[in-house]
């Protein structure tokens, strides 16, 4: 069974990326990803797209790990969609930030031992064996159908291999020499990784500028002093960081090297409680942001990560005290306070983002294991979520509705599980409209037979 032929239209342009009969193959596995209730197994997949007896289903297995296709050429042909459907002429905003995907088996390809965020704290942290994925999303603000909501959608994504991961819990390695193993030379870290997906949507995008949110694992050095020339970022100052007014204009009669950096400026709390500058108010209430904070702002050097680039520092406090303070920085010098922040906290659409393709569409669970099918299984649930969201800004707003729920009344905007299920009615619908009847309790029993199967969970 098939997705909607409106759905299928949008994969049309993907067409130049595989050969005829990998592209048939890709529209199979993204109905049958699409329309699957359970783990998102490859063999599943192929149950729920119907395509059990349609041929040997090798060829499915191969599609990821032997086919001739490029991921990042994939993802070009829908960044491209994207822009053109959701966002054309409008300052591209992005966001970059990894999630970890828990795995099982050893001789799983690119796993290693990773920090979880989610079950540790800050006085234990706890690792987790997995997949770790860096991944650059495209930020749709408050579309028409959620004027309140953001949503981050999965453009091109890396896998992080860490040094422990290369050779720990592998199979035939010698664990007991008591030589230092060396360094692998192609090993990237993580920010490393995130300036290769920027430096990939620059040349996607060459004439436009990108700004993109990170947090502060990519607000240091190796990201913020290798940015490509049209790629603006907003991220954190470390708590310990320090700032540098700019260097002073070189007199005629000073000999040497002119100076690089001006005088050291107050680190976070000498800043905080100067009263020769005042705070200014700024009460927020937006997506990821309901607060009422009070800033100052000023534009240093945070020489140790940028060197002699000038940014936009804003010191934030919160009045409730539910935040400690924070110092956010920004590459473009024209944008005041209130842009920066309302910028930044559209960040946290990407923590939804990975949240909702875990939930509803199995980004953990394909179980590949060689290095090809692994580099392509788990991107092609995040690449399906940006699609799904397409599709419902395109077509599939006018078909949403939500089921009557008598204790749950205020619902007025769409989450990502009813843009999957009202992808999935509009599909059943579609294949079963010529069989239902006009009226009569058949009709009504078919509905809520099409309604238990397209709802997401």
């Amino acid at each position: 069974m098939e997705v909607t032929s409106s759905f299928l239209l949008l994969l049309q342009p993907f067409l130049p990326v595989f050969t005829a009969p990998s592209f048939a193959t890709f529209v199979q596995i993204v109905s049958g990803w699409i329309l699957s209730h359970r783990h998102r197994y490859l063999t599943d997949v192929i149950f729920s797209g119907g395509n059990v007896g349609n041929g040997h289903w090798s060829r499915f297995h191969r599609f990821f790990s032997h086919a001739a296709w490029d991921r990042d050429v994939l993802s070009l042909h829908l960044a491209k969609l994207v822009v053109r459907l959701l966002a054309p002429n409008a300052t591209l905003l992005w966001a970059v930030d990894d999630t970890l995907c828990r795995k099982r088996g050893l001789t799983l390809y690119g796993a290693g031992m990773h920090h979880d965020p989610l079950i540790s704290s800050r006085a234990k942290p706890l690792v987790s064996w997995g997949h770790d994925w860096v991944v650059l999303c495209l930020l749709v603000v408050h579309p028409f159908w959620a004027p309140t909501k953001v949503f981050a959608l999965p453009m091109a994504m890396r896998l992080y291999r860490n040094r422990q991961g290369l050779t720990k819990g592998k199979k035939g390695k010698a664990v007991s020499s008591p030589a230092k193993p060396k360094p692998d030379p192609n090993h990237r870290t993580r920010p490393q990784l995130a300036v290769e997906l920027l430096r990939l949507a620059a040349t996607w995008f060459p004439h436009d500028d990108l700004l993109v949110l990170g947090d502060s694992a990519y607000g240091g050095k190796s990201v913020l002093s290798q940015l490509p020339p049209q790629v603006h970022l907003i991220s954190q100052v470390h708590p310990k960081g320090v700032l540098y007014a700019s260097p002073p204009p070189r007199s005629a009669k000073t000999k040497g090297a002119p100076r690089k950096k001006g005088v050291r400026l107050p680190n976070l709390t000498q800043w905080a409680d100067d009263a020769s500058q005042p705070w200014t108010r700024l009460p927020f209430d937006q997506f990821g942001l309901h607060a009422t904070l009070v800033v100052k702002t000023q534009q240093a050097l945070y020489y140790k990560a940028g060197g002699p680039r000038l940014l936009t520092i804003v010191l934030t406090r919160d009045l409730e005290g539910q935040r400690p303070d924070h110092r956010f920085y920004c590459t473009r010098l024209d944008w005041t306070a209130r842009q920066i922040l309302s910028a930044y906290a559209c960040r946290w659409a990407i923590e939804c983002t990975f949240e909702n393709c875990k939930q509803y569409l199995g980004l953990e669970d394909p179980a590949n294991r060689l290095p090809k099918a692994v580099q392509r299984t788990a991107p092609m649930a995040l690449m399906l979520y940006s699609l799904i969201v397409v599709w419902f800004q395109h077509v599939g707003h006018r078909f949403v509705c939500f089921p009557y729920r008598p204790w749950y009344r205020s619902k007025r905007e769409p989450s990502f599980a009813d843009l999957l299920t009202t992808l999935r009615r509009v599909s059943y619908e579609e294949k079963t409209e010529q069989l239902a009847p006009r009226q009569g309790r058949w009709k009504t029993w078919l509905t809520q037979l099409t309604e238990l199967l397209c709802r997401t969970g």
